[in-house]
């Protein structure tokens, strides 16, 4: 341990980092150094092409596995480039650890004019309204303790990206002797916080006295018992059961407690049943605030509301992440994880009525341009009985689609911030933790969040970390489609003009070029259901083989809207 900079890649090692994601920048040269020469590339390096994939790899890494990658950047510009992925993480609250670097603060050792440029006071003003936890430690030794204290916060519930700069004179600062590493054992996150048995016996109480009991499910690990304990749970209880789209698979959706669709709001049966509950209980509940809004407006809540949720714990002025504020009878902030067993054991199944099983959905269409539900049927149908991980699905595509989620890692989510362009990097990051796991790992991007991050691919294809992207391409922003046609009829102006300015074609992108320019392998466009099977089973027999492989399906983004109109 000769330099600083080899004491702050040593706590890296010892932390138990797995991958580094980068992308290189002078500043934090001495700690580049480190990293191969004094680590000898122990943990590897990952080359990105933008530093928002860089922390959107980690921020999918943590998805699938709940601890932090480590991603390292410039300063101020490769900053700026991370900030939407920092935000992405942080409303996802995934955790990672950035590692980031400024010029020598000291303006006598700043060279002419880059330095100036590449240094800030404060460079983690720009993202600290969005971040757990940040520091600029100002020495070698505090740098070390700075990067512990970064990986024990970012991996304590609720989870969030952190972000330590490095200066660059602490980084080549000669060291007379080795720093110190502390014993990782004696900084560990804590334990889950649980519930007091009051708190059990309270939650109790209400259960024994509700006819119409409803768990509205957010926020949950990947965990296969945590998983199993909220199915024993919903059945012990009878409950029905709602779950949501923007975050990862927490029930299964086929269950026949569950009531409709995983969906981004709530829909007809899930409006039903809340209106009908005589109990809510909210398990880390995304927007249970809102979610009781949209069924009840103003107007009176008779059901008793259990909300269950550490999220006030990082809940801050800047941002509105944290949701309109939830009415409860009992607001409880301990980990669902540790709530759920607790009450299960001390539960008498109660006796409910049975909840029919689901209709069977209709089989696509075989001819022409697919809709949404046609190409989320032939993915279920293609993807049956392999196991596999929906890294990121698109907007819409949960709307009638007839697939289930019968694992906690078959869907990992939304990208958290509802941003375009992150898909691509969640989806290598999730791949990346999957590796080698015998799970398909499948991403589902739209064209527009695909076009923004396609670089990305190309740290997937040289690090050959096996992945399936298939891009649901409507050519078009659609959601922003949706949006101006409210605004045309609100306005009573023409709906027909609604596609002005929203349109991603003439010319029309090269999706699968552009995926081959990376390195990958691709096919497309494809255009109707027996060209996407075919696509899809090449696609799952190169990732077996461990390519990265792209699919361009185009899709008709009104097809199931005319559909459904000529029905009614």
């Amino acid at each position: 341990m000769e330099w600083g900079s080899d004491a702050v890649a040593a706590v890296v090692r010892e932390l138990g980092f797995e991958y580094i994601a980068l992308v290189p920048g002078s500043s934090f040269a001495g700690l580049h150094d480190s990293f191969v020469n004094y680590l000898h590339e122990d943990p590897p390096l990952l080359v990105c092409l933008h530093e928002e994939h860089a922390v959107g790899i980690a921020h999918g890494y943590a998805r699938v596995t709940g601890k932090p990658m480590l991603a390292v950047l410039h300063s101020n510009v490769g900053l700026m480039h991370a900030t939407m992925a920092f935000f992405s993480a942080w409303c996802d609250r995934m955790p990672a650890v950035v590692i980031g670097a400024n010029g020598p603060l000291d303006a006598r050792q700043r060279r002419p004019w880059i330095d100036w440029i590449h240094s800030a006071r404060d460079p983690a003003a720009m993202i600290r309204h969005y971040t757990k936890w940040d520091d600029m430690p100002a020495s070698v030794e505090a740098a070390v303790d700075s990067v512990i204290r970064a990986t024990q916060l970012a991996s304590t519930l609720p989870m969030g990206p952190t972000y330590v700069v490095v200066d660059m004179t602490d980084q080549d600062r000669e060291l007379t002797a080795p720093v110190a590493l502390p014993d990782k054992r004696r900084f560990a996150p804590p334990e889950l916080p649980g519930p007091m048995p009051a708190d059990v016996e309270r939650v109790l109480e209400f259960v024994r006295a509700a006819k119409r009991p409803v768990l509205a499910i957010g926020r949950c690990s990947r965990d296969v018992s945590a998983w199993n304990a909220r199915i024993a749970l919903a059945e012990a209880l009878g409950a029905r059961v709602i779950t949501d789209f923007k975050v990862g698979g927490s029930f299964p959706t086929d269950h026949p407690l569950h009531v409709g669709l995983t969906a981004v709001r709530l829909m007809n049966e899930q409006l039903e049943a809340v209106r009908s509950a005589d109990l809510i209980i909210g398990l880390e509940c995304v927007d249970l605030g809102g979610m009781l809004k949209r069924a009840f407006g103003t107007g009176p809540i008779a059901a008793r509301i259990v909300n269950v949720s550490l999220d006030r714990y990082v809940t801050n002025g800047w941002s509105f992440d944290h949701q309109a504020q939830p009415p409860a009878d009992l607001d409880l902030a301990v980990a669902h994880e540790r709530l759920v067993p607790a009450l299960l054991a001390a539960l008498e199944p109660v006796a409910r009525p049975p909840v029919p099983a689901r209709k069977p959905a209709a089989a696509p269409a075989e001819e022409g341009v697919m809709g949404m539900r046609a190409f989320a049927a032939i993915l279920e149908a293609e993807f049956a009985g392999i196991e596999h991980s929906y890294s990121r699905l698109p907007l819409g595509y949960n709307e009638g689609a007839p697939f289930a989620f019968r694992h906690p890692l078959e869907y990992l989510g939304g990208d958290g911030g509802a941003g375009v362009g992150i898909g691509p990097s969640l989806a290598i990051g999730a791949a990346l933790a999957l590796r080698g796991s015998g799970r398909l790992s499948v991403g589902v991007l739209g064209d527009g969040d695909y076009l923004m991050g396609v670089q990305a691919i190309w740290t997937a294809v040289k690090y050959e970390i096996p992945l399936l992207l298939v891009v649901a391409n409507n050519r078009c922003y659609y959601n922003d489609v949706i949006a101006g046609e409210a605004m045309a009829l609100r306005r009573r102006r023409p709906v027909e003009n609604k596609w002005i300015a929203q349109m991603i074609d003439d010319p029309a992108p090269d999706l699968a070029a552009l995926a081959r320019a990376q390195g990958a392998q691709a096919i497309g466009p494809v255009v109707d259901a027996p060209s996407l099977r075919e696509a899809l089973r090449r696609g799952i027999e190169a990732v077996r083989a461990g390519n990265v492989f792209v699919i361009d399906a185009i899709v008709d983004p009104e097809l199931d809207r005319r559909a459904a109109a000529t029905a009614s």
